[in-house]
């Protein structure tokens, strides 16, 4: 019986993470639809050819209105090297679109509080400019080229160029952000719901004397500026966010279950930032660019990572402005009537009104090229999906069964 407990309150934190963050999900996909649809990116990747700051500042642009979907990014930023742009560009390109887009900063800001709004974007800034330095140093020229033959040998499309004042005054524009806005969910929803239920279930069933003891806890409860503590912390952080398989936008929720064991904010950080290192995303870039490309890639991301989440560390525990962590889960996931309630209401009429311009869209005949997400075929995530779906529909009953809790 307890365990039937346990299972039902895990599918109820679960439950509780989407219910607290479902309105920021569609707002944020909804800015996010407006300025793909708006934004002419022609204008912008013609001029990151070269590995310097010029280039590597429009690249985050781009990436910052572009879509947070882990698998989109990794397609767009193959986009951008077949056009030419530096291999410094893409990879600040799929920084800033994982980490500095709208729907992030509003999910961060539920789940864990505004100083790790401000962390997550000064870190993604900072992130960039290490990952720029660590290329330019290391850059294996005769590799980066055979990749490049690669990506400009399997073609890609063109980018479009049009008016963006034709289309932010047409219905035919307006229609194309229903069709952008439906897109995304189509490429983010599995990630979301396999991060927010792996959350939810490793709240419940994970104590916290694991991540304690994974993290060094106690004695960095005692000692949060002992440089050993905060480097293992940024070190082993983005193997735990590896482990979890999760994208972007699914690994806050468990990034507030690290927060509540615990965890330093440097490994709180190295763990958000981890979301383009896990396997899948990995052998994606494999894909593109060979494993050599992909691996190295993999290793620069992982150093730029662990210095950003010891620069962000001692820059806000020097200045006395260092996060408090230990939130707890169940203040995030809970229902109650306050504005969430209000949002999520004001969410469906927006969803409710991007569906029909989907219609639109649709109904216009005006095809549009779709965004890459790992292949067509019944993969490994499908079938993650389809066992988490049964484990919530399963948690769901074992919940209302056992007359769930207090």
């Amino acid at each position: 019986m307890d365990i039937l407990v346990s299972y039902g309150e895990a599918a109820k934190t679960t439950a509780g993470f989407f219910w607290k963050s479902g309105w920021a999900f569609v707002l944020g996909y909804a800015v996010s639809g407006m300025i793909q649809a708006f934004v002419p990116k022609r204008r912008l990747t013609r001029h990151m050819g070269d590995p310097d700051a010029k280039s590597v500042s429009l690249s985050t642009l781009f990436g910052m209105i572009s879509s947070s979907c882990s698998f989109a990014a990794l397609a767009a930023a193959r986009a951008l090297v077949h056009k030419g742009a530096h291999f410094v560009s893409a990879v600040a390109f799929m920084f800033a679109s994982t980490n500095l887009v709208i729907e992030l900063g509003i999910l961060i800001l539920i789940f864990l509080g505004w100083q790790f709004l401000v962390a997550e974007i000064i870190g993604g800034l900072i992130l960039i400019a290490i990952s720029t330095i660590l290329i330019r140093l290391t850059y294996p020229k005769s590799w980066m080229e055979a990749a490049r033959e690669k990506v400009e040998a399997e073609g890609d499309a063109e980018a479009e160029s049009f008016d963006p004042m034709d289309r932010i005054t047409s219905l035919k524009g307006w229609a194309r952000v229903g069709n952008n806005f439906v897109d995304e969910w189509l490429m983010v929803w599995q990630e979301i719901l396999i991060g927010f239920t792996a959350a939810g279930f490793i709240a419940v069933f994970v104590p916290d004397s694991f991540w304690k003891a994974l993290f060094l806890s106690d004695f960095a409860v005692d000692n949060p500026g002992n440089f050993w503590v905060v480097l293992q912390n940024a070190m082993v952080a983005p193997f735990v966010a590896a482990a979890t398989f999760i994208g972007s936008m699914g690994n806050i929720p468990l990034a507030t279950v690290l927060s509540s064991g615990g965890v330093l904010f440097a490994g709180i950080m190295g763990f958000i930032y981890s979301d383009l290192m896990v396997p899948p995303l990995v052998k994606v870039n494999a894909k593109y660019y060979g494993w050599r490309v992909a691996l190295y890639i993999a290793g620069v991301m992982y150093a730029s990572i662990v210095a950003t989440a010891i620069i962000l560390h001692y820059g806000f525990y020097w200045f006395g402005v260092m996060p408090e962590t230990g939130r707890a889960v169940s203040d995030v996931a809970q229902f109650k009537l306050d504005y969430t309630l209000f949002m999520n209401i004001a969410a469906l009429a927006i969803v409710a009104v991007m569906l029909w311009l989907r219609g639109k869209h649709h109904r216009m005949a005006e095809d549009e090229p779709g965004h890459d997400h790992a292949g067509g075929e019944f993969g490994v995530q499908d079938w993650v999906t389809t066992l988490f779906i049964i484990g919530l529909a399963g948690g769901a009953v074992a919940f209302f069964t056992t007359g769930g809790t207090n």
